[in-house]
């Protein structure tokens, strides 16, 4: 696989605008399931990280993957996530704190994108056959 470089920029609370690199990671897998990422914040810092589908969905795949996403499953790594409607696909906003050793943010990103891969594989193959449920005739 490719590798991926994230940037995480430090986003001003007031004006919106991203203002400063706080650092540059490497990722080899994963990496499209990630929507956006940045951090706010003064004293502590919080990285708020947008994570997305690896692929397009069907309209009645939309509500589907929200219904069976269990978001526990990549609550237990990071403080708050909470689903993000109003996208083209499902998104779900999770935040945690900024670590400053390169090393260890690049493995918390992984444990975080390779969790919500896993969940989106099971929630996949949960609405396979869920089809005529979700349309509406």
């Amino acid at each position: 696989m490719e590798e991926t470089v994230i940037v995480i920029m430090l986003k001003d609370g007031e004006t919106g605008f991203l203002e400063k690199e706080l650092g540059s990671y490497t990722l080899s897998e994963n990496s499209e399931l990630i929507f956006n990422i940045y951090a706010e914040g003064v004293a502590e810092q919080n990285v708020i990280l947008r994570l997305s589908c690896d692929r397009e969905l069907q309209d009645w795949e939309y509500d589907a993957v929200y219904d069976y996403y269990d978001m526990e499953t990549v609550g237990a790594l990071v403080d708050a996530i909470a689903e993000e409607e109003g996208h083209y696909d499902p998104v779900w906003v999770v935040r945690f704190p900024f670590l400053e050793e390169q090393e260890g943010m690049e493995q918390k990103l992984r444990d975080i994108l390779t969790a919500h891969q896993k969940e989106l594989l099971s929630v996949y193959e949960a609405i396979q056959d869920k089809r005529d449920e979700y349309v509406a005739e």
